[in-house]
């Protein structure tokens, strides 16, 4: 509990004292003050833990996705040509996609290396 001073002082409320913070100091101590908040109640984070697995979960679908082949079975012409169109559209996106995250890896691998250099 904070409680205002005449002199634009501020008083914390501690078990044995009463520290005194001046009005310059402040933001400063709002923000350590914050920080130490914030680790400690590290526990309370439940829903963004279930966010992130499910993200990671997520990723981890789309990799398996990306790295297995799509099989194109089917007719070309007649009754499932269809069906093997699709396929075929499928395998092209597939293919795009391994080229584009290539590419992402290439750079973050760039990224990095600049970065310990």
């Amino acid at each position: 509990m904070c409680v205002p001073d005449l002199c634009s002082h501020y008083f914390i409320v501690t078990s044995t004292a009463w520290p005194q913070i001046s009005a310059s100091e402040l933001p400063a101590f709002h923000a350590a003050y914050g920080a130490l908040l914030k680790s400690s109640m590290s526990t309370l984070k439940k829903r963004d833990r279930k966010k992130e697995k499910a993200r990671f979960e997520k990723a981890q679908l789309r990799r398996k996705k990306l790295a297995a082949d799509v099989e194109i079975i089917g007719p070309k012409r007649g009754a499932g040509r269809k069906k093997r169109q699709r396929q075929v559209a499928t395998a092209i996106r597939q293919i795009e996609a391994r080229e584009k995250q290539a590419e992402r890896d290439e750079l973050r691998a760039k990224k990095t290396q600049s970065t310990l250099l």
